[in-house]
């Protein structure tokens, strides 16, 4: 990484967040540009990590090794299009995290035949627990899959699928899934306080069961629902609640979830192309 130079087209959260990873992983700041049109943020980029920072997208990008793109998917295609000579002349790696934007919308965009991974991370990378899905167009080499990995890596753990189609899924799962658990924390939360405990309590001790179940369930061996019958006693307070859940279908409430998302998916990135 130390001898790639790294250009960001947009300064925003997960822009933010790639940027710190990387410089607490030891990435140079000297070797990594950003392009924002926000002079605050600018500011602000430049002093909390030092890097570049440039008014203009071409002259962040100019002579960078990989160009990343992290501006909203409705304006992408006119930041691509803009950089279609650039891209001509240099040939860098184009990492695209815009959601719903696909790999063959970019490539017509830019023009020619750009090497281009595009990345579906998701909130958590925020705070550095991310988990981001990675797809190579056949024009990406091995060492450019590894910079990729390497970039995303910063933020949390990363996964590759090898066919697009499967983005739409993963988007559903991964990228929309914090929503739904923040939703099950929330009911969890509102029943601890109607059960009686104060507010803080209630918070901790919801947020807390999520963690450590997330834990212990990655560190196992065993399937949720494995784990899921291990803590279920029989005639116990567990199998109760269970029972309630599964009277009120709420398999079928999240695959139902899961699958309007998909289908969700599959939409904009009709619209967005």
């Amino acid at each position: 990484m130390s001898d790639s130079n790294i250009a960001f087209i947009g300064g925003g959260n997960m822009a933010r967040s790639l940027i710190g990873g990387l410089v607490a992983a030891s990435t140079p700041s000297t070797t990594i540009s950003v392009s924002e049109p926000q002079p605050n943020l600018r500011k602000i980029l430049q002093k909390d990590f030092g890097v570049n920072v440039h008014a203009d997208n071409i002259s962040a990008a100019t002579s960078a090794h990989v160009i990343v793109l992290a501006v909203k998917p409705q304006i992408l295609r006119q930041v691509v299009m803009s950089l279609g000579s650039l891209v001509a002349e240099y040939q860098p790696l184009l990492v695209s995290v815009a959601a719903g934007v696909t790999a063959p919308s970019i490539e017509r965009w830019v023009g020619g035949r750009p090497a281009l991974v595009r990345v579906m991370p998701n909130t958590p990378a925020l705070v550095g627990a991310g988990i981001s899905a990675l797809y190579a167009n056949e024009n990406v080499d091995e060492d450019q899959r590894k910079l990729a990995e390497t970039i995303m890596s910063a933020v949390g753990k990363t996964v590759w699928i090898e066919n697009e189609s499967l983005m739409d899924t993963v988007t559903a799962v991964s990228g929309s899934g914090p929503a739904y658990f923040f939703y099950v924390m929330q009911a969890m939360n509102e029943a601890a306080v109607n059960g009686g405990l104060d507010a803080e309590t209630a918070r901790l001790l919801t947020l807390e069961t999520a963690l450590g179940a997330a834990r212990l369930a990655l560190e196992s061996a065993e399937d949720p629902g494995t784990l899921q019958k291990r803590v279920t006693s029989p005639g116990g307070t567990t199998e109760a609640a269970v029972n309630v859940l599964d009277s009120s279908r709420v398999n079928d409430a999240f695959r139902n979830a899961v699958s309007a998302a998909r289908a969700r998916g599959g939409e904009l990135a009709k619209l967005l192309d």
